[in-house]
């Protein structure tokens, strides 16, 4: 067996509620008896706590069930999931009792040791929130989990959903495939009986949300993040009319658009100083320019020649909007 695999035998073999000594393990698992402590120590090291009585009636036992506990976390392990915790909680994670208790846990199982180099490295590490963090209502949670559920089950939902464009909410069927998290809302990705289509519902505008009786089967294949990224961006009218984006630069200012949400899907090829990209042509005057403008003399338009003058114009317009 694997070195993990023993690790877990002998947790089990504690997890009797007896004293066991060193010798009936190292018979139990046919291992060396020098092998059995080496585990010991591994164990003892990751934060489980085992008790160790020395004499005749001596042997090793667990404190408080343990094996209910995280197993066989080290510290950087058990630090990288409580720094996302963090994270999750700052991007507006709606499950934030079940969070608080999964760290809890993580803290509560770690010996004297680990608790301080966890914090040491925590003071290393810190997250400022955003002035504009989301904060999630109530009612939004509990619709957020029973979504969750329905995607999980596969079940459909009754919602009453309220448009931006209306004044009154409608009730629709949906089948949640997926739920995203975007630009600090959250969005269920689902098949609208009403509209016999694919839609994105933003939640918070979901007065309720409640199962019903019926199931479905998901799209093979399908991929709720991709569904919502391809409806964000703009369709072109006719994809004959698509034009090379040539941009120059610093590389780092480079790697931040070819990441970007909107330039990154049109990515035709990349060098390291060179970003070409391939848009419709209506695209780059309408969009690009808003886009370029804020990374100032860090970028610079190679082709086509026609976004530098619309660059120039949208800059204009700005001038003369604020000399008012």
């Amino acid at each position: 067996m694997s070195k993990l695999d023993n690790m877990l035998a002998i947790l089990w073999l504690l997890n009797s509620g007896r004293k066991i000594t060193a010798n009936q393990i190292s018979e139990k698992l046919e291992m060396n008896v020098r092998t059995v402590y080496r585990y010991m120590d591994a164990l003892c090291a990751s934060g489980v706590p085992i008790i160790s009585d020395t004499g005749h009636h001596g042997g090793y036992t667990l404190l408080n069930q343990f094996i209910k506990s995280p197993l066989l976390l080290d510290v950087g392990e058990k630090t990288t999931l409580l720094h996302a915790a963090i994270f999750a909680k700052e991007a507006g994670y709606f499950l934030g009792e079940a969070l608080d208790s999964a760290t809890s846990k993580l803290m509560m199982h770690s010996n004297q040791e680990q608790e301080n180099m966890i914090k040491q490295q925590f003071e290393g590490v810190e997250v400022i929130g955003s002035l504009g963090k989301p904060r999630i209502e109530p009612s939004t949670e509990i619709i957020l989990k029973t979504l969750e559920q329905s995607v999980l089950q596969k079940s459909s939902v009754e919602i009453d959903y309220l448009t931006s464009h209306e004044e009154q909410s409608k009730c629709r069927i949906v089948d949640p495939y997926g739920m995203i998290y975007w630009n600090h809302h959250w969005y269920v990705i689902a098949f609208c009986h009403f509209r016999n289509d694919i839609r994105s519902f933003r939640v918070d505008r979901i007065i309720c949300a409640n199962q019903t009786e019926m199931t479905f089967n998901r799209p093979p294949l399908f991929s709720a993040s991709e569904f919502f990224r391809s409806s964000l961006l703009p369709e072109a009218q006719n994809p004959t009319s698509f034009i090379p984006l040539v941009l120059t630069g610093k590389s780092s200012t480079l790697d931040g658009l070819c990441l970007h949400w909107f330039l990154g899907h049109h990515l035709q090829e990349r060098t390291t100083e060179k970003a070409t990209f391939s848009l419709d042509k209506e695209d780059i005057h309408l969009y690009v320019p808003i886009l370029l403008l804020p990374y100032g003399r860090s970028v610079q338009v190679i082709e086509p020649i026609s976004l530098k003058q619309r660059m120039v114009e949208v800059l204009h317009d700005l001038i003369d909007y604020y000399q008012v």
